[in-house]
């Protein structure tokens, strides 16, 4: 079942390293866990969750791809740039279970990044062992 995540702004990253531990089946062992995001303009990322770095993922993201760049898209959503961000992202991770949690290294999390905030994601959780 999904989870929401809501942002703040228009380019956002969330650490929902603890709603995706939580959704982990605590009979799987050994196994894999998929983090899936259902959306076009939002992507999900295994990175480290310290404030100073999320804030220059969002910095890099913007140098990347400017806003409002005469993006064709933009005379139908004014979004272009959120897709085109989001194409440098992948919209799932997957991440190995072990004794029933994630098996994320020490200063791994995972990471919800929101190129056409502020908005309510879905994020979907599928584990296998």
């Amino acid at each position: 079942m999904p989870f929401q995540v809501s942002t703040t702004d228009r380019l956002d990253v969330v650490d929902i390293t603890e709603e995706v531990e939580d959704r982990v089946p605590t009979d799987t062992e050994d196994g894999i866990c998929t983090v899936f995001v259902q959306h076009t303009t939002a992507g999900v990322v295994v990175n480290e969750a310290e404030q100073r770095l999320l804030g220059d993922i969002k910095s890099y993201l913007q140098e990347l791809v400017h806003d409002a760049d005469g993006y064709a898209h933009d005379a139908l959503d004014g979004n272009a740039d959120s897709h085109l961000r989001t194409l440098l992202l992948d919209e799932s991770v997957s991440v190995p279970v072990r004794d029933g949690s994630l098996a994320l290294g020490t200063w791994q999390s995972v990471l919800l990044v929101d190129c056409d905030g502020p908005r309510t994601r879905s994020v979907t959780v599928t584990c296998t062992s």
